[in-house]
């Protein structure tokens, strides 16, 4: 239950992000163009087409981020191979975003930024590795498979990653 709440949690914190990135390139943008500054005799157009195209990149990526960890969230399973690497990404980004934050904005920021990193990497942790489907009971013991011992018929414990708050396996019996 916790990983669902905090996986929408960081989807729409990161769906109200990339809103407020896409804003303020969009205002950089919009500032440029107004006030015809130039950057070592770069046309202000060129920047301001820049800034805003960077902002339209920066809102998609971030907002597809975030659908992908509402749809985790909402069906409560792991993210496949490419939306785990679309969620390192940003978590990464953030991280870096988050250290350069603290110079240049304030410790205010840096904290909000760590917030949302925590919700992302939280989440990744939480759904496991993924990508890997678990095969059904039906398929264990059909098809004449092998035991450890070579025998047909035995049966190998099931082995299960255990999450925190979950109890881990059971210790054999002498």
């Amino acid at each position: 239950m916790v990983r669902r709440v905090a996986a929408v949690a960081a989807g729409v914190v990161l769906f109200a992000e990339a809103f407020g990135v896409f804003m303020l390139l969009m205002t950089v943008g919009i500032v440029v163009e107004n006030q015809s500054m130039s950057l070592d005799g770069l046309d202000p157009a060129m920047m301001s087409d820049g800034a805003l195209g960077f902002g339209i990149f920066s809102a998609v990526f971030l907002a597809g981020c975030g659908l992908v960890l509402l749809f985790v969230g909402a069906r409560d399973r792991a993210p496949a191979r490419f939306a785990r690497i679309l969620l390192v990404v940003v978590a990464v980004v953030h991280g870096v975003l988050g250290a350069l934050t603290v110079g240049l904005v304030g410790w205010e920021a840096f904290a909000v930024l760590m917030v949302v990193l925590a919700l992302i990497v939280f989440t990744l942790v939480a759904y496991g590795p993924g990508g890997r489907p678990e095969r059904p009971q039906a398929q264990q013991g059909a098809g004449g498979e092998q035991g450890a011992g070579g025998e047909q018929g035995e049966e190998r414990p099931e082995e299960k990653e255990s999450f925190l708050g979950e109890p881990g396996p059971k210790p054999a019996a002498s």
